[in-house]
């Protein structure tokens, strides 16, 4: 079945990428902390597909993927850690940057999807849907970061000796806690804006209602 968007929901999209090119090329979407940094970019990603589901989600991260990849040639901000990498392999840089993001936001509309039909409390649907973006994102990038330059010097030097999962844990600390508790209040908050204004689309459960009893 082909899915229609509505004005709305593409008025709402355009939205959210314009957010989040501000956030990207503002000091607003990243907060530098060592190599790392907290990033918020990750919220309009969630809320895109809260609205226009995995399309919506992909969309949008495909943009987030982009203006990552862009701090590894100094384009809104650099990261060193991005341009390290990009040193060393520039594709396996954009694939390490972009992938994470793009598959985050296709999964994000799936997720919304399954949480909504279990759940009743909208505020709770886009909430999950808010933490696990952020969950997700750095899990990801993470892995990703491990698989394909974790035998370089430079990973091997963060890593000090420490297995993979301690690393992990260890390295991103502070930083995807914050990024995940305010993406879970943040987008838990405006769904249920966006819910109230008549902006997300019903369930399945719900248009199957509808269609039932029109038929009878």
């Amino acid at each position: 079945m082909n899915k229609k968007f509505t004005t709305s929901q593409i008025t709402l999209l355009g939205l959210m990428i314009a957010i989040l090119l501000l956030m990207a090329y503002t000091p607003l979407g990243y907060l530098n902390i060592g190599p790392l940094a907290i990033t918020f970019n990750i919220i309009p990603v969630a809320v895109s597909a809260i609205t226009m589901g995995p399309v919506g989600g992909a969309i949008a991260g495909a943009v987030f993927g982009l203006t990552s990849f862009g701090q590894c040639i100094g384009i809104g901000g650099t990261s060193l850690m991005g341009v390290t990498l990009f040193g060393i392999n520039p594709f396996l840089a954009f694939v390490q940057r972009f992938i994470p993001r793009l598959v985050d936001g296709l999964l994000l509309g799936y997720i919304f999807r399954g949480v909504r039909r279990k759940s009743k409390n909208i505020y709770l649907s886009c909430a999950v849907t808010g933490f696990l973006s952020a969950f997700l994102n750095t899990l990801f990038f993470m892995g990703l970061l491990v698989c394909l330059f974790g035998n370089t010097e430079y990973v091997q030097g963060l890593m000090g000796g420490k297995n993979v999962i301690l690393f992990i844990c260890t390295f991103v600390g502070i930083n995807a806690v914050c990024e995940m508790l305010s993406a879970t209040v943040i987008t838990g908050a405006v769904g249920a804006a966006l819910y109230k204004a008549r902006l997300l689309p019903e369930t399945e459960k719900k248009s199957e209602k509808v269609v039932k009893t029109a038929e009878v």
